[in-house]
């Protein structure tokens, strides 16, 4: 299997090529060249499959090349041998055929670990082979910097540093990420939101110098590994319902577009999605281009959902190749454009994108009157992303087609918010319980892609 980046200037790579080097080269994102398709047959042999087999079928196709099957399989085991719960991402039944897919019982309470644990065994191995050493820096809203830094931490071949914005990250999120004490990951506190995070991520790729100089690797969603590990649970939670025997649809809370771009990817290969419905809060770029009125940036506002409060979503370049033909000049054209402060979306990408996806938007009001009423209803604490989701799949599910819903986090990473809509204080884990008492590593960095350079550079000298 070959990579290709979305905008058609970047050599071919391999699987692991493509997963060690992050964004490509002209600033687009790899891609396979080909979606493998898997067979009616081949879906349904995967009912009553363990999670980690199901795994292997879904993903061996896209990493063939670069791994063998013993050592993949290893390296799957591996990676979700520390989840708190066997079947790894159960459904629960919120009600007449609304799901929901539980994504936190991985180490960090959050659906990132999913990919994150697979990443860091894939990292691991590769370069072991290779006897290299790489830096990885990553951007984060919440979530992916405490799975990058579980995932990585006390590894001998990286140097970890995520970037997340000052005040704008959950307590427990924030401590995720400042309380582990590996001397090989670091916590970056900048004083920004997390779209001017994301943004100095990808000038470091872009200043080539900075990047050769520190053998730059990314984990974002912006590595196709961190999508690739994410279709697993559609397939899983799919075929639990019913599929490949009948249809069945997904919301998804997002706000990078990564973790529904999975969902779109495993409609491709074949699982028989009805719709894929992206939910967004109030930061709501993705719904009002979906809605027709183009992709233009706003101002990112603080939400009770803090991980979804992005105004760029990454992973939309990715849905937009495809939209436009795989047409790697017109995207490159979008994200000039982008820069400039955004684009329209011409006549024949829109009904390419709304083939696949609808969507919908929460308010504050209504993501705390949803945790409030499935906790009455259905006897579920949710966190304030997952209530999205469910809002908005409660407006968009049909009568005759499952709808699950991807529950992204445990509600004990948003305490405040769950306990002012339902009263209820939201414990943590067992193992986690020490979380307020253990003592805290950051540093705080102005918004300057310099002095982050130069951090960087520093730390990894000592």
């Amino acid at each position: 299997m070959k990579y290709i980046s979305t905008r058609g200037q970047a050599p071919e790579l391999t699987f692991e090529e493509a997963m060690l080097t992050g964004l490509a080269r002209d600033g687009g994102l790899y891609l396979p060249a080909e979606i493998p398709v898997m067979t009616h047959d081949e879906i349904a042999a995967l009912a009553g499959q363990p999670y980690e087999e199901i795994a292997f079928r879904v993903m061996w196709p896209y990493v063939s090349g670069s791994f063998a099957e013993d050592e993949f399989k290893a390296i799957i085991g591996r990676a979700y041998e520390g989840f708190g719960h066997d079947a790894r991402a159960p459904l629960k039944q919120l009600n007449e055929n609304h799901f929901l897919l539980e994504l936190f019982h991985g180490p960090t309470l959050a659906f990132k670990d999913f990919a994150m644990q697979l990443i860091g065994q894939l990292f691991q191995v590769a370069l072991k082979r290779r006897g290299d050493r790489v830096t990885i820096v990553g951007a984060t809203s919440g979530d992916t910097g405490s799975a990058a830094i579980e995932a990585f931490r006390g590894l001998d071949a990286v140097d970890v540093f995520i970037l997340f914005p000052h005040g704008r990250v959950s307590e427990v999120q924030r401590r995720q990420m400042t309380t582990p004490a590996d001397s090989n990951v670091s916590a970056l506190a900048v004083d920004g939101d997390f779209d001017d995070c994301q943004a100095a991520l990808k000038d470091m790729f872009n200043d080539f110098d900075f990047r050769d100089g520190v053998k730059l690797a990314g984990v974002n969603s912006i590595n196709f590994a961190r999508v690739l590990a994410q279709i697993v649970y559609y397939f899983s939670a799919a075929v639990s319902l019913g599929a490949p025997h009948r249809k069945v649809s997904f919301t998804v809370p997002t706000g990078n577009f990564g973790d529904i771009f999975a969902g779109y990817l495993a409609k491709r290969m074949g699982l028989p999605i009805d719709r894929l419905v992206v939910a967004t809060n109030q930061n709501d770029i993705l719904h009002r281009c979906l809605s027709g009125e183009g992709y233009f940036k706003g101002d990112t506002i603080p939400s009770i959902s803090p991980s979804m409060d992005i105004q760029v979503s990454s992973n939309f370049e990715r849905a937009l190749y495809y939209a436009y033909g795989e047409d790697g000049n017109a995207i490159a054209q979008l994200m000039d454009e982008l820069k400039q402060g955004g684009f329209s979306v011409s006549q024949g990408a829109m009904e390419a994108l709304r083939e696949s996806f609808d969507s919908g938007r929460v308010s504050e009001e209504e993501t705390l009157a949803t945790i409030r009423s499935t906790l009455t209803h259905s006897a579920e604490l949710v966190c304030p992303h997952t209530a999205v989701g469910i809002k908005v799949a409660e407006d968009h599910r049909a009568a005759d087609v499952p709808m699950i819903t991807l529950a992204t986090a445990h509600p004990a990473k948003f305490p405040a918010a769950v306990e002012k809509a339902s009263d209820v204080h939201p414990p943590l884990p067992s193992r986690m319980s020490d979380l307020y008492e253990r003592p805290e590593r950051v540093t705080r960095i102005a918004n300057d892609l310099g002095a982050l350079e130069d951090h960087i550079k520093r730390h990894i000298a000592e």
